[in-house]
């Protein structure tokens, strides 16, 4: 066949049916979306339309030699397929047709076939033996400025920080005697005492800055140096300094806090017990006030109740021991009492059990121990007495009357910790998503001629929808983890609960996402992945803790479902709880008015990329299973099943809502941020992350919200469709993108990501 016989607007349709009938790309069902493009295109002749539906024919589709002098036809035009422009095919097509035909018209008909068959360059783009050119504005960003803005006010912090870890003593290498290992992150870590990082978080008094947002910046780039470091270091200064900090009094910080800074006091934390780890409140170490002696005696009273997993045990001097306060016969619930541990020459002071927790899964760097007190007697002043005290009169006193609330504002003090662990964790992510990338960037694997290179493992779809949206997750969670250490930072609130129960749930996601994450980019690195010099395998080791220290995360998205309720409840307190369940019953209802058919299987671009829509969907899930949650624990109530019980019936459901709330409370937190972006290129850049992200999370609970009637099958695979379409259009800006995360070169020593 010879261009001739087709006119200028049939040729546009070439390009699209070669593509359909090469890669069986049209089903029977989806033919009447080519063929109403067809019948609405106006520059078509009669003529021309009943030539293009003989080919939409399944059961007498075009002939080999057809389809042959197709490609011949695509292959002589010499145009060059624009892989990431917005209409890829369509463009394309039209450049064709221009060859043979002169100036021709975008054709949005054709338009409409690519965007409702969700058809993508990586469907076709080895159909052709043309280049693939990226599109200019692949260049148009750079990693500099994206790493500027996710820095924001802490940029002079962070770049000080970064170069600090130029020093050798942060040189990675492997380590796998656990005693010289731990020998050496001790070295690291009063090396960074003494450059002032330690004290950073407290107040210029005890030489610091006040800067807890700062803290947790570089507590999140310390993982790239090795997640050891980054652990005794949160060990050091944020738990046990932090416990002095916030717990204490002005006594207290003058005779300990500059020296827990300057790790010349290492001190540990002891509050996990072997035998309640995530129930503080029902630990059993006893802190018993003797009125004669005006001492507290600390004690183990039995086997199990021993402190257990306690980081820095074998190398501090003190530790923040949680016990139960018992004052004249009356137990007044968790407090903290500093208790030395080791005299001036390193042996354990008498009552003084300490064993070492030997090897573990990961962070060997770390000196994780067993704890047991024997009758231990301090002085009264040890009492870390900020929210409770001893008075001269041996009577007991706090200001905060309810002993519920006095036990969850000091429990507040983990919040700054639960941040930092969530911080650490997404820094061991973006870590493994460079390695990951940067690999992917240079391998090579197949292809369907070994006459011509191979192509990159970028380059291939699957792999594309495996990374991207973990990348655009790890831009959500950034900025996400700033707000929340904004907030938490802010003295104008000092009421923490409500940021406490939002820490907790994101800091489950946070988590488990990063452990996803890390083993998704092993995978995705081959073997090569499982190397130890190449970092992700230590990662895995490191962050898998991070899914239960500092809460289980399975506890914590409880707490944060609680708060939920507890919120709504609040709300309408006077009015009681059956008001707060007709209001979620109302606001629903409301929502589920615009939830008809027409809506669940809206499919178009703007519609899918609508934040506005992201949010309502994110709302609608927190706020149905909200109502369905208090509907189900009233019902057990009404029973006469105990509130206890009955919260054990739903624990489950619990989960859920603690999940979708933290991701609604993730993606309104991103979508401030960006708000804030004034470059207008880089707005629509975040933008487009922030679209992936919300997208990719509604489709893995696609399931759900079909179960709902929220979504219909067609907007479903459309969803399913863009997300696929999105990690294509953001192939070009990859490198870019993990550039942005600021990684130095000095810690990127993984042999593959260079």
């Amino acid at each position: 066949m010879t261009t001739e016989i087709y006119t200028a607007s049939v040729l546009q349709y070439i390009p699209v049916f070669y593509i359909i009938w090469s890669d069986d790309l049209l089903s029977a069902s989806e033919i009447n979306v080519a063929e109403n493009a067809i019948s609405e295109d106006s520059s078509l002749t009669l003529a021309d339309k009943k030539l293009l539906k003989s080919w939409l024919d399944v059961n007498n589709p075009p002939k080999d030699s057809v389809l042959k002098s197709w490609k011949q036809l695509i292959a002589n035009s010499g145009v060059k397929l624009v892989e990431h422009n917005t209409y890829p095919l369509t463009a394309f097509s039209e450049k064709v047709a221009k060859h043979y035909q002169g100036e021709i018209p975008f054709n949005e008909c054709i338009k409409n076939i690519e965007v409702n068959l969700g058809i993508q360059p990586n469907h076709y783009n080895h159909l052709f033996d043309v280049q693939i050119d990226l599109d200019p504005k692949s260049a148009q960003y750079s990693a500099k400025h994206i790493g500027s803005i996710l820095k924001g006010e802490h940029a002079q912090t962070i770049d000080q920080f970064r170069s600090t870890l130029k020093d050798p003593i942060f040189s990675w290498q492997i380590r796998r005697n656990k005693e010289d290992f731990r020998q050496h992150v001790l070295e690291q870590v009063k090396f960074l005492a003494q450059k002032g990082y330690g004290a950073m978080a407290y107040s210029e008094d005890y030489d610091g800055t006040d800067n807890m947002e700062g803290y947790a910046h570089i507590f999140e780039n310390m993982i790239w140096a090795d997640g050891s470091l980054a652990i005794k270091f949160g060990v050091q200064f944020g738990l046990f300094g932090g416990s002095i900090q916030k717990l204490g009094t002005k006594k207290h910080h003058n005779t300990y806090l500059a020296n827990a800074g300057k790790a010349s006091l290492l001190g540990c934390f002891a509050m996990t017990e072997t035998g309640h780890g995530s129930n503080v409140r029902g630990i059993k170490t006893t802190a018993t006030y003797n009125k004669e002696k005006d001492t507290i005696v600390i004690h183990t009273p039995g086997k199990n109740d021993n402190k257990e997993y306690i980081g820095n045990a074998l190398h501090s001097q003190m530790a923040s021991v949680f016990a139960q306060l018992i004052v004249n016969g009356k137990n007044e619930g968790v407090h903290a009492i500093l208790v030395p541990l080791r005299n001036n020459a390193h042996e354990l002071l008498p009552g003084i059990t300490v064993e070492d927790n030997g090897y573990k899964l990961g962070l060997n760097g770390v000196d994780n121990g067993k704890i047991w007190f024997d009758q231990v007697e301090v002085p009264k002043e040890n009492l870390l007495n900020k929210y409770g005290t001893i008075l001269a009169n041996g009577e007991y006193y706090s200001e905060i009357k309810n002993p519920n609330k006095r036990f969850f504002t000091m429990l507040g003090t983990l919040v700054g910790g639960r941040i930092c662990v969530a911080r650490a964790g997404l820094g061991g992510a973006k870590f493994a998503l460079t390695v990951a990338i940067k690999h992917a960037l240079k391998r090579r694997q197949f292809n369907d001629s070994v006459k011509i290179q191979e192509d990159l493992l970028m380059d291939y779809p699957s792999h594309q929808l495996r990374l991207t949206p973990l990348v655009a997750s790890a831009y959500v969670y950034h900025f996400t983890l700033d707000k929340m250490m904004s907030l938490y930072c802010d003295e104008s609130q000092p009421d923490k609960r409500k940021i406490e129960t939002q820490v907790a749930g994101l800091k489950s996601i946070i988590t488990w996402y990063a452990i996803d994450t890390i083993q998704e980019c092993r995978e995705a690195c081959g073997g090569k992945g499982y190397l130890i010099e190449n970092r992700i395998a230590d990662l895995k080791g490191d962050v898998d803790i991070f899914t239960t220290f500092e809460g289980d995360n399975n506890v914590l998205l409880q707490l944060a479902a609680k708060g939920v309720l507890s919120d709504f409840k609040a709300e309408f307190n006077s009015a009681g709880f059956s008001t707060v369940l007709k209001l979620l019953s109302s606001q629903l209802s409301d929502k589920l008015s615009t939830i008809n058919p027409v809506y669940s299987n809206k499919t178009d671009k703007n519609h899918l990329y609508n934040p506005k829509f992201h949010v309502h969907a994110l709302e609608y899930r927190t706020r149905r299973l909200t109502y369905t949650l208090a509907m189900r624990i009233r019902g057990y109530i009404k029973k006469g099943i105990p509130s206890y019980q009955a919260f054990l019936k739903v624990q489950t459901h619990l989960m859920t809502l603690g999940k979708a709330y933290s991701a609604e409370l993730a993606y309104k937190s991103f979508l401030e941020h960006t708000n804030t972006i004034t470059d207008p290129d880089y707005k629509t850049l975040f933008e487009k992350i922030g679209t992936l992200h919300a997208l990719y999370e509604i489709r893995k609970d696609a399931s759900w919200y079909l179960e709902q009637g929220y979504l219909g099958g067609t907007k479903s695979k459309a969803i399913r469709q863009r997300v696929e379409r999105l990690c294509t259009e953001l192939r070009p800006h990859l490198n870019t993108l993990i550039d942005g995360f600021g990684i130095p070169d000095h810690l990127m020593t993984a042999p593959i990501a260079n």
